[in-house]
């Protein structure tokens, strides 16, 4: 873990992804996550092998280097490289079973969208999450979390662990449900690849260094481009 963690009172947070590629939606949300839940650190993890969805359209390498160039510059934000170098599929609840290792009884956020938390009861062992990390989880303006028609799995999670406040994080190193409000933003990987595919311009879309490593390395373009 960084010195950041260790010596400062805020939580640790995680957010895990195949960033394929990274763009402005997680950029934001992880700021926007730091800001409303006074995080020290948000610690970005991509996926060497994604456990829940197909192969990512690029190499491991080329995404762990995206979200490298990203997050450059912003001394809140750490790169984990853990997960590619394993080379294994990447589960959440043994990635977080890493980190809670390391960093001992200190309060470790899982951040998610709203989307992925709708979905949570499909990941492996997805109740032993709560064991391991808080869950942060990014929500629309006006949209509540406890009021939605959630599965009835998750509803529980919701009546029985639903933080009042962001500062409840920090009572307890796991075990709680905090969403937070994000600014909407229409971007997502696939629209990204779709437009990198199409040839259409991806500016102002994710940061200007990604943007070149994909131009230079000629990522995501269509098979007959290359």
């Amino acid at each position: 873990m960084s010195a950041a963690v260790s010596g400062a009172a805020g939580p640790l947070a995680v957010l895990g992804g195949t960033f394929d590629p990274v763009h402005v939606g997680h950029l934001r949300l992880a700021e926007e996550a730091r800001e409303a839940l006074d995080l020290a650190e948000v610690r970005w993890v991509p996926a060497g092998v994604p456990p829940h969805r197909q192969s990512p359209r690029v190499a491991a390498a080329d995404r762990l280097e995206m979200v490298r160039l990203a997050i450059a510059g912003n001394p809140h934000f750490v790169l984990d490289d853990a997960e590619v170098r394993a080379g294994g599929p990447a589960y959440t609840v043994t990635t977080l079973a890493r980190l809670r290792a390391a960093v001992g009884a200190h309060p470790l956020v899982l951040l998610l969208g709203a989307d992925a938390f709708l979905g949570l009861e499909s990941w492996h062992r997805w109740l032993e999450l709560f064991e391991l990390a808080h869950i942060a989880v990014a929500t629309r303006p006006g949209f509540a979390l406890e009021a939605a028609d959630l599965p009835p799995a998750l509803a529980a999670v919701c009546r029985e662990r639903l933080a009042e406040s962001p500062q409840a994080l920090r009572a307890a190193p796991a075990g709680r449900l905090a969403p937070f409000t994000m600014t909407p933003l229409g971007v997502s990987a696939s629209l990204l690849r779709a437009r990198l595919a199409a040839g259409l311009s991806v500016r102002y879309l994710l940061p200007d260094p990604v943007a070149e490593y994909i131009d230079r390395h000629r990522l995501y373009r269509n098979q007959n481009e290359r």
